[in-house]
């Protein structure tokens, strides 16, 4: 759900969202979860249509801790974008800091929201490593363990061989 651009009706958007819900859960697949502008309406819809068995991601979390509580308590990972690298962003930071790191993801949600120092750039896979080092900063925990964590989560969720994905 997008509230922030109002490119359709909020109650197309939920029914779409539902529509795309069901599927998921019909084919046991995880899954990615937009929400701009519409938490209580996200975590309601959620609610109502779940259980996932095959989990998801709240992608480009832009949430407090509560909210991360939350959707961590419906099965899903968070994702963090580099927006946790802004030093306005004292609550993602703090999210950051606080949830497990076994259900934290990490994301470029490309081609929007490149980490410090490509701030308002075009932002690109290879800047990762910026907002990993944001968060092994922020936790006081060395890079590789934020990179090997996060890497066993991203393969969980889509069942991946970690064998071949894991550095």
């Amino acid at each position: 759900l997008d509230y922030a651009r109002n490119y359709a009706p909020a109650e197309v958007q939920q029914k779409v969202f539902k529509d795309q819900l069901g599927l998921a859960r019909e084919l046991g697949l995880p899954v990615i979860i937009h929400d701009r502008d519409a938490h209580e309406d996200t975590l309601r819809i959620l609610r109502e249509n779940g259980p996932f068995r095959a989990g998801g991601i709240m992608h480009c979390f832009s949430g407090d801790g509560v909210l991360a509580r939350q959707v961590m308590d419906l099965g899903f990972h968070l994702s963090i974008p580099g927006i946790v690298t802004f030093a306005k962003s004292e609550v993602l930071q703090q999210v950051a800091r606080d949830i497990p790191l076994t259900r934290m993801l990490l994301e470029t949600d490309g081609p929007f929201l490149a980490p410090v120092p490509f701030r308002g750039k075009t932002n690109r896979p290879e800047y990762l490593v910026y907002t990993a080092q944001k968060i092994a900063e922020l936790r006081g925990i060395p890079l590789s363990e934020v990179v090997r964590q996060t890497s066993r989560n991203a393969s969980e969720v889509f069942r991946l061989d970690p064998e071949r994905t894991l550095p």
